[in-house]
């Protein structure tokens, strides 16, 4: 039979690369706890409009690129392209916002899909982990979710990466923005990619995000989102750079940087890296503020408010990989037991077990083998200790404990182990 492959834009994610994907998803968490923030788990799938409402008509996600079906009642769902959507339905449905204690803040991972080409560490299913803060307008709210997003690319390892930052003000200086980039856009539009004429009637901003070389070219010329700002929407903006500058958050300013979805206003950004190597990974984050969402679905008008991100695991994993920064994250296993004889296996099984009650990771072959074999796998599995018996150590009710580092090996009584075992992994730091 012929082999059946993945989904073209779908991929296994196996062993080691799952272990470091885990790990990302644990960093990510405990960082966003430390900021007092709770985790949601919103629906794969969702009725479109739920998106449709979200992301407005001009944005690529609605237009182009989600996987939208009808289900066999004849409904249109939608796999969610983005998680913003599904937590702001999520709050109006709970009624999350009927609590004096605002902001309310929530943050997810789990998978994504969306219908656009598959590239250097992009998928049309791909995980996602994000952050939104909603109820509450604030700089101070916008320059910590900033924060937030730079604390996890910290504790993940990065340390060359380049935050770019623009606003795109309220909503009045967005319209008249908006009415200047028509007129520009407007005498040139002939030159421009079929894209940018939908763009150009759907929502000029996103003309400014457009990837073709030649239209970058006349994006050069066009009208400044600085000279259409309000007042208050510049003193807002000064206000949160200010802020990151009091955090020592390195940023540059990107007056072309829009974001991909329409809700957006005042400051969005970006996090871009390139690799040693060259690659160009493009956004790896990204996010700002919004308004507007949580009315679409019903909620309260003075709480339709937010700032949040989003961040992409597989270019966050690939970038690592690069980076070589998951050398030492894949799980290890606390022992590997090796059995000498028959009599020996059937002392293994009970001996995983009874370790393994203690909290220890351990493993067994459950036949016998040649020793430099099991030697062999025991690396393999990434395995801090090798416990050996045979027949002998059993009548003696001993064990050969060898670490696999220092190559040391000691006889330890089959009654000590478990403490042997604590205090022996608690000095390399990694016992419970």
């Amino acid at each position: 039979m012929p082999t059946i492959n993945p989904v073209k834009g779908t991929h296994d994610i196996i062993a080691d690369e799952a272990d470091v994907y885990a790990y990302i998803d644990y960093a990510f968490s405990n960082v966003a706890a430390s900021f007092g923030y709770r985790r949601i788990v919103t629906p794969i799938l969702e009725h479109t409009e739920v998106f449709d409402r979200a992301t407005g008509e001009g944005s690529d996600v609605v237009r182009k690129e989600m996987y939208t079906f009808l289900d066999k009642g004849n409904r249109s769902v939608t796999l969610r392209p983005e998680g913003t959507a599904g937590v702001m339905r999520s709050i109006v449905t709970n009624k999350l916002y009927a609590t004096p204690d605002m902001p309310l803040k929530f943050y997810y991972s789990g998978s994504v899909y969306r219908y656009e080409r598959p590239q250097l560490g992009r998928y049309r299913e791909f995980r996602q982990i994000g952050v939104e803060c909603v109820g509450e307008d604030s700089a101070y709210l916008d320059a910590e979710t900033i924060a937030l997003a730079a604390r996890t690319l910290q504790v993940l390892g990065f340390q060359d990466v380049k935050l770019k930052v623009n606003t795109l003000g309220d909503k009045a200086s967005r319209e008249a923005y908006k009415e200047a980039l028509r007129s520009y856009f407007g005498g040139i539009i002939d030159q421009m990619c079929p894209d940018c004429h939908e763009r150009l009637r759907l929502n000029p901003l996103r003309i400014l995000d457009c990837k073709v070389p030649e239209d970058q070219e006349l994006v050069k010329d066009a009208p400044k989102m600085g000279d259409y700002l309000s007042e208050a929407s510049k003193q807002r903006y000064q206000k949160t750079l200010a802020l990151l500058d009091e955090l020592a958050i390195p940023y540059e300013e990107d007056d072309t940087l829009v974001r991909g979805l329409d809700y957006y206003g005042e400051i969005v950004f970006e996090v871009h890296c390139i690799s040693p190597e060259g690659n160009d990974y493009g956004a790896i984050c990204g996010g700002g503020h919004y308004e507007g969402i949580l009315g679409t679905f019903g909620g309260p008008q003075e709480l339709d408010v937010g700032v949040g991100f989003a961040m992409g695991v597989e270019r966050v994993y690939s970038l690592m990989k690069e980076l070589g920064l998951i050398d030492n994250l894949a799980e290890t296993i606390d022992a590997y037991l090796m059995p000498l004889g028959e009599q020996a296996v059937d002392f293994a099984y009970r001996l995983a077990d009874g370790l393994r009650g203690y909290g220890y990771a351990v493993e067994a072959p459950y036949k016998t083998g040649k020793l430099g074999a099991m030697f062999k796998r025991a690396e393999r599995k990434k395995a801090k200790l090798a416990i050996i018996f045979g027949e002998d150590e059993l009548a003696k009710q001993i064990v050969q404990v060898k670490d696999l580092a220092t190559q040391n090996q000691e006889e330890v009584p089959v009654s000590g182990l478990p403490q042997y075992l604590a205090d022996h992994l608690q000095e390399d730091g990694e016992g419970e």
